[in-house]
């Protein structure tokens, strides 16, 4: 009998602390998530309004593009793993038609916004619920979020070159 109520405890403690553990991962998440926003407010800020449209080359995205491309990803991975209706259709955020600083810092911050409070509607356990994105990939809710931060670090990182083109000296590394 005190080896089956040892087995119970253990059981509820371990299932306890696996809550917490998934709820302090999506904490984690929530956390990465807001430097990854400062972080790019930092890109947004340090590029003069008058290099929005700068491209490296005639075939890429200018800094405009490159930055409305990563809001596209952040309303549109975030609206696939829960089903929170976005404000832009996918790859719509890319052809919004004023590239200002002002207007396409506040539709990159907003994207931003979306992803985080998205994030943070997430259950522990539904990070963990299967969904398919872009009707292909197979993951989990919490990888989608992981594949989203994925692509507007590379993204970002990508944005680094085009600060160097305009003379300007990009934000320090933002790791923590």
């Amino acid at each position: 009998m005190k080896a089956v109520a040892f087995i119970q405890t253990l059981v509820l403690f371990l299932g306890i602390s696996g809550i917490v553990n998934a709820q302090s991962s999506t904490d984690a998440m929530v956390k990465e998530w807001e430097r990854a926003k400062a972080y790019t407010k930092e890109y947004l800020d340090a590029m003069p309004d008058k290099d929005y449209g700068l491209k490296p080359t005639p075939e890429m995205r200018s800094f405009a593009e490159q930055m409305l491309h990563i809001a596209d990803a952040n309303y549109g991975f975030s609206s696939a793993a829960t089903g929170e209706k976005s404000p832009f259709g996918m790859g719509e955020a890319e052809k919004t038609t004023d590239r200002s600083k002002e207007a396409v810092t506040k539709v990159v911050m907003e994207s931003y916004d979306f992803a985080i409070s998205c994030l943070k509607k997430l259950t522990p356990a539904q990070l963990n619920e299967n969904i398919k994105l872009m009707d292909r990939f197979e993951l989990t809710k919490g990888t989608t979020f992981e594949k989203a931060f994925e692509h507007q670090t590379h993204h970002r990182g990508q944005a680094t070159v085009y600060l160097r083109l305009a003379g300007v000296k990009p934000p320090m590394e933002k790791l923590f």
